[in-house]
């Protein structure tokens, strides 16, 4: 356990450290999160969300929550891990006793940290234009809220991890995981409030685990009246059955082992015997 907690710390401290160099390009990224801050401006122009039964101030207040949960549940393990196995970055940390998952989770929460004063500042911001949109919700809310947003974080780690194993068999896997930023845009919650949907649709998005990434947490940040524990258990029986799909799939490393870096390795000594025979 002490050894366990001293690898965690030591990860956490060097990933933070080299996020720290790229706080000015993670200040942009948190800047290009401002999507449900623009949906906010569009539904507040609109009839639709009274119709739906939410008054302007919730409306506010959800969106605003959406901002926050979605800033602190990005995932781009697929992206990194696409461009280690290609240029054989990978091979290296499958040499290693830790699991290289670790490692890539390690630098996601250091990257969530990074993001901390950004955020705030665009709070901060938001609140001296519009005093009354940002609303402190209870204590009891607030600590459920944090707990969804660490849970949904945990949601869409593991759905990207099971995307992510099929880099070993394809050199363009991160196409899929824009495949699904489609669905994840649409039935999270993130253009449109869940009670705004139709009956229909609202059940089918409820039957997908995207709701439980950001509407879930954010109406829980928001103060509004959701079931809490009908929303936990869907994250928990989600992450239970998405970990262990993870876990049977990784250890096809073992046959197929960064097939792409092998490619690479093998071009670039191709390339200095060419330019050995050419001298």
């Amino acid at each position: 356990m002490r050894r366990a907690l001293r690898i965690a710390r030591v990860l956490l401290a060097s990933q933070y450290a080299y996020m720290l160099e790229y706080r000015a390009e993670i200040a942009l990224w948190a800047l290009s999160g401002v999507l449900p801050l623009i949906m906010l401006g569009v539904w507040q122009g609109s009839g639709g969300a009274v119709a739906a039964g939410l008054s302007p101030q919730q409306l506010s207040h959800y969106f605003i929550a959406a901002f926050v949960v979605r800033q602190f549940t990005v995932v781009w393990l697929i992206h990194v891990f696409e461009e280690d196995a290609l240029q054989g970055k990978l091979s290296p940390y499958l040499l290693q006793p830790l699991q290289p998952l670790w490692r890539y989770l390690a630098a996601h929460i250091a990257e969530q940290a990074t993001r901390i004063p950004f955020v705030a500042l665009m709070l901060a911001v938001l609140a001296l234009l519009q005093p009354t949109a940002l609303a402190l919700p209870s204590p009891g809310a607030l600590l459920l809220g944090l707990l969804a947003v660490g849970a949904a974080f945990a949601l869409r780690f593991l759905l990207q991890t099971v995307v992510t194993m099929l880099c070993f068999w394809s050199e363009r896997a991160a196409a899929l995981d824009r495949l699904l930023l489609i669905p994840y845009l649409f039935l999270s919650g993130l253009v449109a409030p869940l009670d705004t949907f139709p009956a229909p649709v609202k059940s089918f998005a409820l039957a997908t685990p995207f709701p439980y990434m950001l509407s879930f947490p954010a109406q829980l940040l928001a103060g509004m009246p959701v079931n809490a524990a009908a929303g936990f258990g869907a994250l928990a029986a989600w992450c239970a059955l998405l970990a262990p799909i993870a876990w049977l799939l990784w250890p096809c490393r073992k046959r197929r082992v960064s097939r792409p870096s092998r490619r690479i390795r093998l071009t670039g000594l191709l390339q200095r015997a060419g330019a050995l025979m050419g001298g």
